[in-house]
């Protein structure tokens, strides 16, 4: 069995409606990493009485199979909002070449991939 890992940079209050929806797409689990921050096209830092105020982000790692990976992309995009207007978080995935302890994650998902191919 083959995956992907997708890496999304999302909007902290989106991130649980995320994780949801890949979920329901076919991830079977996903890690978070907190407060993360990133810089796009329009750099304007929003300020109050002269403090820097930024929307923080989370990074959510999701290592899911190959034939379920395009899926899970596009409603974690579709959840996040991220092609409705910028700033809001972008996501993509890669190929994995290898990866250990995903034993149990192969064994839920054997019926999944073989219906979905």
């Amino acid at each position: 069995m083959h995956f992907k890992l997708i890496i999304a940079f999302v909007e902290d209050s989106k991130t649980d409606a995320v994780m949801d929806a890949a979920r329901e797409a076919g991830a079977t689990g996903a890690t978070v990493i907190n407060n993360a921050r990133g810089e796009g096209l329009a750099q304007k830092k929003k300020t109050f009485f002269g403090l820097s105020l930024e929307t923080q982000r989370d990074v959510v790692l999701f290592l899911v199979e190959e034939h379920l990976s395009r899926h899970i992309l596009e409603k974690i995009a579709e959840i996040g909002e991220f092609e409705e207007r910028p700033g809001t978080g972008i996501a993509i995935q890669i190929d994995v070449e290898d990866a250990v302890g995903v034993a149990h994650q192969i064994e839920q998902l054997a019926d999944v991939v073989e219906t979905e191919i």
